[in-house]
């Protein structure tokens, strides 16, 4: 993620005030000059930095804080609540108009933000909470604008409303309204060009739209990758054309994530989603209070739970769980198995969402302590696992039992590996399968190998 910079930065702060029995205000503001260089070097705005600071210093060296029982745990609960604070307090909702009124929500940024995906995104989570959204091709001068996101459309199962790039995006938008009102679709998503930078035509082109229809939502699309530049962008916008809130793109890259902590303060505008990943389902609500528990590397279970309810298949769960209790766990499960972790983002996604796991992961969802070599290496081992499995038959994947030494030797010739590895894996397999027997009947807990 794009704190963990600045997670392990302030991990070690509050490691430091824990190991004290008492905190003298001299620790306090010691603490506090570590906690404002990591978040200057995250690239939050120097202004949003220095109030937050004062905020949490003149909490921090109170009484009730000094003299307590736990000050160093007491300093880290405001460190918290100033960080939510500064995030928006509160999750905020995309509003919309009341009863079957169509509600109309203009996407705007600049280029290589990812709005278009993004607006594709959207609509998708639209689409999940029952409503029938339109996406419409607002954006006539990038090539290919149109084509992708009638590509992105489809994939999410959405319409997406067209004219081609001859009619100006103001005509396009009131046919797209008119369109939507005679079939029932809402809300109304406007894909607006972007540019380079921001300019007059740009300006004059949203106020155009804004003209012919009314929008109820102007939301800009910004790029956590471009740092300060992000938070910059979304001051002009709002001065110039008005936003209603943000969407943050690119907030899973190795970056320094300051745009997300210094947008709210700088714009007074909330941040709506936060785009964690490149597949049309990476894109989570922004909950503040959530956001300030995985930057200060407490974890985010509530989010976990949602991604593993959106993303696993709850009767191939139930399944998967009723076949390891009889030992009958297969390699097509075990195939289906590393789909739903892949979907979730990972093994390094989950556990950065973990409490007491979070604090052991490094940049690009790395393990600490893990080189480069050895990452590169486990993923190879992976890919040669599942190269292993779908060189077998479905009778031998659903039945590993049947594995006699000439099916082996040809799965390893089909898989390009050596026989010694094919053997290893089925033997660590049937080592899992029988301790996942003894977990189901409350057996004793040993030790195992996962067979990768």
């Amino acid at each position: 993620m794009a704190f963990d910079s600045l997670t392990e930065k302030l991990q070690n702060v509050f490691k430091n005030l824990r190991s004290k029995g008492r905190l003298t205000e001299d620790d306090v503001k010691e603490a506090l000059k570590e906690i404002k260089r990591a978040l200057l070097a995250a690239d939050v705005n120097f202004k949003v930095v220095k109030d937050f600071i004062k905020s949490v210093q003149e909490r921090a060296i109170g009484q009730d804080v000094m003299n307590g029982l736990n000050p160093g745990q007491m300093v880290i609960k405001i460190v918290n609540e100033e960080l939510v604070k500064l995030m928006g307090s509160e999750t905020t909702e995309i509003k919309f108009q009341p009863g079957s009124a169509v509600t109309v929500i203009l996407m705007a940024g600049l280029q290589g933000a990812g709005k278009t995906t993004t607006t594709a995104k959207l609509a998708g989570k639209f689409k999940l909470k029952g409503k029938k959204p339109l996406l419409v091709a607002c954006d006539v001068y990038r090539p290919a604008a149109i084509k992708q996101l009638q590509v992105n459309g489809e994939k999410q199962g959405v319409e997406v409303f067209a004219m081609g790039d001859s009619h100006k995006p103001s005509d396009i938008a009131k046919a797209a309204l008119e369109h939507a009102r005679k079939n029932g679709n809402n809300p109304v998503i406007l894909d607006t060009a972007g540019r380079l930078h921001i300019d007059e035509d740009m300006m004059a082109e949203l106020q155009d739209i804004k003209d012919a229809v009314e929008v109820h939502q102007t939301i800009l699309v910004i790029d956590a990758m471009t740092g300060q530049d992000a938070v910059n962008v979304a001051k002009s916008f709002h001065e110039k054309a008005g936003i209603d809130g943000v969407i943050v793109t690119k907030l899973d890259g190795d970056t320094r994530g300051g745009a997300a902590l210094s947008v709210k303060a700088v714009t007074g505008k909330p941040i709506l989603y936060v785009g964690m990943g490149e597949k049309l389902s990476d894109l989570e609500q922004f909950y503040p209070d959530r956001m300030a528990s995985r930057i200060l590397g407490m974890g985010d279970v509530l989010t976990l739970i949602e991604k593993a309810e959106a993303e696993i298949d709850e009767e191939k769960a139930y399944e998967m769980s009723q076949k390891m209790k009889k030992a009958q766990f297969d390699f097509d499960d075990y195939l289906e198995s590393m789909k739903q972790m892949k979907n979730m983002g990972g093994l390094g996604s989950i556990m950065s969402m973990m409490p007491g796991l979070s604090g052991m992961m490094g940049g690009k969802g790395k393990m600490k302590g893990i080189s480069d070599e050895q990452t590169e290496q486990a993923e190879k081992n992976m890919a040669r696992m599942e190269a292993i499995i779908y060189s077998m038959t479905p009778a031998e994947r659903r039945n590993p039992d049947i594995l006699n030494p000439s099916r082996k030797h040809r799965i390893a010739r089909g898989a390009g590996v050596d026989i010694s590895e094919v053997n290893r894996m089925v033997k660590q397999f049937g080592e899992m399968r029988k301790m996942m027997k003894s977990f189901g009947r409350g057996g004793k807990k040993g030790r195992f190998r996962l067979p990768f």
